[in-house]
């Protein structure tokens, strides 16, 4: 659980640690509950608690006690269709800090009126090797502070904050699954302005970045903990979750999606490592007929522009105005002969049906071989917007958008998404449906996404 207001604790040293008894757990339960752990070398006793963090001791016999994954809640705000997810920071008092998932952002940057009263926190000298790592805009405050643009991409609007860093605090999974915290010191993130909130969802206070940069959350995690560099998303219309370090994810949910998983290269441009992540779509199909595109417009082009991109920050999947036009004329077209009745389309989206149709067709995303599709079913392809109408989730990105594909947070949904870094790779599901589990039956520890957005 991640309660509005912030534990009192001493400062976290959860994973530092090579003592044959460590004092590493540290977890968070409602009045009067306790917690049971299995599979321990010693007796511990247990106490009723208040919803207050505590410290369990227990017997380790081989070496320091590492996690094997962090976890991370995220839950869709409603209004704003945004995923909102929360950690922990500061040192001597643990502040709540809710965040909006970008999964290509380069770092996380946050409201400096927020994270200054924490006395753990410093900033980061320029010239200095953190701040070289950080791929600096220059230097503040008399070119002693090293300086880092920070961006909303909802607004579009930017500012220049300064490079800081604090100890912060994520969920961690190990053989107990889920419910203990470890610390992260000297984490580094964007001190920014306040002004760059506006747009985000409500009580939000900056933005989680997730992309393949020195100083993205998946690479700072794989720094501290040692883990390998990657990460998987599993978002849902509720709740859904982040996970890097290790594959646990598997058994986290209600049913085994290992054997379903497809995986795909990650696109990289010509010139160098993108911060986003990239596929490469070869070809679209409904109902199994191939669409006649411009198949230029799939491939990345030396500027980075076109191909395809994945994206938490876009709500649907928009697509270059070309590619849209011959997408939804061939949509309709299959509609129709499946007995779909159109009726007026409703804002934002282009095409709309009756929700008295029975079936819709299935869209697929070809990836390197015929034999390698993401297949996009009703779920994730619509939108139902009243009790009588139902909108195809897909939206005209117009002539000017960059990447001539952008999947967005909609089709994301209940599709479980694995991104390797380190070997440039994509694991992906589809629709968990189909194995008769989502992204909301993750198995978290007792009411760890019930915080509110």
């Amino acid at each position: 659980y991640l309660p509005s207001t912030p534990p009192t604790v001493a400062p976290l040293r959860s994973i530092n640690l090579t003592a044959k008894t460590a004092h590493v757990f540290i977890g968070f339960f409602c009045t009067h509950c306790f917690f049971k752990l299995k599979k321990m070398a010693s007796l511990v006793q247990f106490l009723p608690l208040f919803p207050f963090f505590f410290l369990i001791s227990f017997s380790v016999s081989h070496g320091p006690f590492l996690p094997k994954a962090i976890i991370l809640p995220v839950k869709k705000d409603p209004s704003s269709f945004q995923y909102v997810t929360q950690l922990y920071m500061g040192a001597n008092h643990l502040a709540p800090i809710k965040l909006v998932v970008n999964l290509g952002g380069s770092f996380l940057w946050a409201d400096c009126g927020l994270t200054s009263d924490s006395s753990s926190q410093k900033l980061v000298p320029c010239n200095s090797l953190k701040c070289s790592m950080a791929k600096h805009n220059g230097c503040t405050n008399d070119n002693k502070i090293c300086g880092l643009k920070s961006e909303n991409p909802f607004t579009r609007l930017a500012a220049t904050g300064e490079l800081a860093q604090d100890m912060f605090a994520v969920e961690f999974i190990d053989e107990l699954k889920t419910g203990s915290v470890a610390s992260i010191h000297q984490f580094l993130f964007s001190c920014t302005s306040s002004t760059l909130l506006q747009g985000l969802a409500r009580g939000a206070k900056g933005m989680l970045g997730l992309g393949n940069s020195r100083i993205a959350l998946p690479s700072q995690l794989s720094d501290t903990f040692g883990f390998q560099r990657k990460f998987a998303i599993c978002l849902s219309s509720s709740n859904g979750a982040i996970i890097s370090g290790e594959s646990p994810y598997l058994s986290l949910l209600s049913h085994d999606v290992s054997r379903s998983m497809l995986y795909t290269p990650l696109i990289s441009f010509r010139d160098g490592v993108s911060e986003e992540y990239y596929i490469n779509v070869k070809s679209l199909k409904i109902n199994g007929k191939k669409l006649s595109l411009n198949t230029s417009l799939l491939t990345m082009d030396g500027e980075g522009h076109g191909g395809t991109t994945i994206s938490t920050i876009s709500p649907f999947t928009t697509m270059k105005s070309s590619i849209y036009k011959t997408f939804v004329e061939a949509y309709e077209r299959f509609g129709f002969s499946m007995g779909l009745t159109k009726v007026d389309p409703i804002a934002p989206f282009g095409l709309c049906f009756s929700t008295k149709g029975v079936n819709v067709p299935s869209i697929d995303l070809v990836l390197q071989s015929e034999m390698v599709k993401w297949r996009i079913y009703e779920s994730n392809s619509m939108v139902k917007v009243s009790d009588e109408v139902m909108c195809l989730g897909f939206l005209d990105g117009g002539v000017n958008q960059k990447a001539s594909i952008v999947i967005g947070g909609h089709q994301l949904e209940d599709n479980l998404l694995e991104f390797n870094l380190g070997t440039s790779m994509l694991g992906f599901t589809s629709s968990l449906a189909m194995v008769e589990t989502s992204c909301s039956d993750f198995m978290f520890s007792k009411d760890s996404s019930a915080f509110d957005t």
